[in-house]
């Protein structure tokens, strides 16, 4: 079973709009639905909720370190708690996938995700689960930073708010650990291209028969 949520992104007012806060959003719609209240720790260097699900503890965390020194605050409550790497799940904003779509996956490299590099380094483990939330990617890999700390546009912000309620329809099958059955829900596939509008047909012409056209 997963026993620790946890929500990627930066913290203060100046981010909380970013494409690079999409963990956050996330977290926050999870609280949201558990009716858990996020209240900020010291010790784990965030704001943490602590709530059950099938009679087990469930922690949610959203770290108040800036992005690249997330893992300071996973690991301070995974190591405290006695909590595994698989035993925790950490929702990021995803440069390959498209806004409005998932994904679901154990372990990998961190991509050069500043986040992610941080909390494999600081848990030893790269076997977390991830839930990648997709922003799209500007097509220019030097346009990047200011892709990821800037505010989608609305259109982008509406999909991707929209697919974060879809995920929530998955919660109790992803933290019941039947991660199987919570990939086939939580991935999301691209909607299906719209077919090219027929010209109109034109109407057909008047016989001849001399008079006048009406």
């Amino acid at each position: 079973m997963i026993k620790l949520l946890v929500g990627l992104g930066n913290p203060g007012p100046a981010y909380q709009d970013t494409r690079h806060n999409a963990g956050f959003w996330w977290l926050e719609s999870v609280a949201h639905e558990l009716k858990a209240s996020l209240q900020a720790e010291r010790a784990y260097f965030g704001r943490c909720a602590r709530t059950t699900f099938e009679g087990q503890a469930l922690w949610l965390l959203e770290p108040a370190t800036f992005m690249n020194r997330s893992g300071q605050a996973v690991a301070a409550l995974a190591r405290f708690y006695k909590i595994p790497p698989e035993a925790i799940l950490v929702a990021h904003d995803e440069l390959d996938i498209e806004p409005g779509e998932l994904k679901l996956k154990q372990g990998g490299g961190h991509a050069g995700h500043n986040g992610l590099r941080d909390i494999q380094a600081q848990l030893g483990s790269p076997d977390y689960w991830r839930l990648r939330i997709g922003i799209g990617h500007p097509g220019v890999k030097s346009e990047v930073t200011d892709w990821v700390l800037n505010k989608p546009a609305p259109a982008q912000r509406e999909a991707i708010e929209q697919a974060l309620t879809r995920s929530l329809q998955a919660l109790p099958t992803l933290l019941g650990g039947r991660m199987e059955q919570a990939t086939a829900l939580i991935h999301t596939r691209k909607p299906p291209r719209p077919k090219p509008a027929q010209p109109p047909t034109s109407p057909p012409a008047p016989a001849s028969g001399g008079g006048e056209s009406l």
